[in-house]
């Protein structure tokens, strides 16, 4: 298991690695949403995420929630196929908060 982190790139550009997963996701990493706050527009890169299940899914979808309450534009890169799969099975369509689809 591999703890995630979400590390800031640059302005507006964040980089999860680790898990996105039940026992990978820190809840105390999750509760601080301030990161939309940093800029109109962010992206997450996805590319260094090592497995995903829903709990990675749920975070996702928080964030998005948060977006639009802080009106932040958010989009996500490289999505893992473990969470396109996932979606798709939720009758979620994430294309809308997608830049990349090279993972999907």
């Amino acid at each position: 298991m591999s703890v995630f982190k979400l590390i800031e790139q640059t302005a507006g550009t964040y980089c999860v690695e680790g898990d996105l997963t039940f026992s990978g996701i820190n809840k105390n990493a999750i509760k601080s949403y301030d990161f939309l706050k940093s800029a109109k527009k962010i992206c997450i890169d996805l590319t260094k995420v090592n497995s995903a299940d829903s709990a990675g899914l749920a975070l996702l979808i928080e964030w998005i929630k948060h977006s639009k309450v802080y009106n932040t534009d958010l989009t996500y890169k490289n999505i893992p196929h473990q969470l396109h799969t996932l979606a798709g099975l939720s009758g979620l369509d994430l294309k809308e908060y997608l830049i990349d689809y090279s993972k999907g």
